[in-house]
């Protein structure tokens, strides 16, 4: 059953359900109010029938008029089970039942009560009028009846027009309403069908539907921006590994071509090979890195001492390098992230302060308790124009293309930083050289394992 089906049921039910309870309600008040007022007169002929009675021969003379008429129509009941009435060709007995004799002996109060006869539907009343009698009046409900008959008749002819109402305004809603929902299901299948992330749909309403639109236009924005990534990647890492694979393959063919080389050269040659192999590498580890979703994998998310990573990280580091030297200055700090995306990070900004400091020189590492990590080095520094495009992919300044490198190593760290919830910016360093700063995240008030 489609939801458009659902819609249009529901608003018919509703509209019914609705029409048949205020027709129950019409028909409990009318009936109420017809019968009330039959009790009504009878209350009023008993006292009338008892207060001014008509006597004949010694004898009360009662009413006694036809049953299908509105009519009264009256009796004596005696409290040992006898009924009293005035003889007549057309005499009429009401039913007695032991309430009726009860009331005569005076053991409970008077009561109403309906019967049939003669085939005839009457409304009874009965009343004590001395110790030992009760009087009895009727009158017939016939026309009541007839009238509540009519009204049932037309209350049902309205409960099925409210029916066929509810359907067509059903049929009139489900339209208005779900005509957000029919152009978000065009835009969704022309979407799959021409992959044009450009198509947008009106969030107009405000309402939920409204945010639908909205969420489904965001999604289609967080699409095309990943394609554009994507696609930017693949267009930039064409063009970065161009480079070094036209490089590696004219070696390649010198050294294939070239046999009567003398060795030292060919010596030279093998090595620079396995470097520009060594450089594709880690170029094609980074683009691989740069490819994956920037969110974090809460599978391998666990907490982490910020400080004692980034120790470990320097302590790797100062391996590596023997000609600039590493100060680290480190707060504690509890963050919540992947140990080896965190390492990478530090890492690569270790690695890019070590390639522009000159020798002799001091990178200086700070670890502070709110989660930041600055490392500043006392090379050239960074142009102001450079300062907004260093984390950019495959980004280099002028100075950067004489030395080795991809322009990743500061991307990755940004893609990081990101999938942390942190940020990443540059500075200049007051004095000179580069400041990088990571921003992190901070876990308060937890004691996280070691790491290592």
């Amino acid at each position: 059953m489609s939801f458009r089906t659902r819609v249009v049921l529901l608003s018919a039910t509703a509209v019914t359900v609705a029409i048949v309870l205020a027709s129950a309600l019409v028909y409990v008040l009318v009936r109420s109010e017809l019968r009330g007022r039959i009790d009504s007169d009878l209350r009023t002929d008993a006292a009338r029938t008892f207060a001014d009675p008509i006597v004949r021969g010694g004898r009360l003379v009662l009413p006694q008029g036809p049953l299908g008429g509105p009519t009264l129509t009256a009796q004596l009941v005696e409290a040992r089970g006898g009924a009293v009435i005035e003889p007549s060709d057309r005499a009429i007995r009401l039913p007695v039942t032991d309430d009726a004799r009860a009331v005569a002996a005076g053991e409970r109060g008077a009561f109403f009560e309906d019967a049939q006869v003669d085939g005839t539907h009457v409304r009874v009343y009965t009343t004590e009028l001395e110790r030992g009698e009760a009087i009895q009046v009727a009158r017939s409900l016939e026309e009541v009846d007839d009238v509540l008959d009519e009204l049932a008749l037309v209350l049902a002819l309205v409960s099925l027009a409210g029916l066929a109402l509810g359907a067509g305004l059903g049929v009139l809603v489900s339209r208005a309403a779900l005509a957000p929902v029919a152009r978000l299901s065009r835009a969704a299948r022309e979407v799959a069908a021409t992959r044009d992330l450009s198509r947008r749909i009106d969030p107009s309403g405000g309402n939920e539907l409204g945010e639908l639109a909205q969420s489904f236009n965001t999604m289609l924005n967080a699409l095309q921006s990943s394609i554009d990534s994507q696609r930017q990647l693949v267009a930039d890492a064409s063009h970065e590994l161009r480079t070094p694979l036209a490089s590696l393959r004219t070696n390649i063919e010198v050294l294939a071509h070239s046999r009567q080389m003398p060795d030292a050269a060919r010596e030279r040659l093998l090595a620079d090979v396995i470097a520009q192999l060594d450089e594709l590498t880690v170029l094609v580890g980074d683009l691989v890195d740069l490819a994956r979703d920037a969110e974090l994998d809460e599978e391998a998310a666990a907490l982490l001492r910020l400080d004692r990573l980034v120790d470990a990280a320097v302590e790797r580091a100062r391996t590596r390098t023997a000609s600039v030297q590493i100060s680290l200055t480190a707060s504690p700090c509890a963050v919540h992230g992947v140990e080896s995306s965190l390492e990478r990070a530090v890492t690569n900004l270790l690695d890019n302060a070590i390639k522009w400091s000159p020798d002799g020189s001091e990178v200086e590492v700070t670890v502070s308790a709110e989660g930041e990590v600055a490392v500043a080095d006392r090379g050239p520094g960074i142009d102001a124009e450079d300062l907004s495009h260093v984390f950019d992919r495959f980004f280099r300044s002028a100075a950067a293309r004489e030395r080795p490198g991809s322009g990743l190593g500061l991307a990755i760290v940004r893609r990081v930083a990101e999938a942390h919830g942190g940020t990443v910016r540059a500075e200049a360093r007051p004095g000179g050289g580069a400041l990088l700063r990571l921003q992190l995240p901070v876990v308060a008030d937890r004691v996280p394992a070691p790491v290592g």
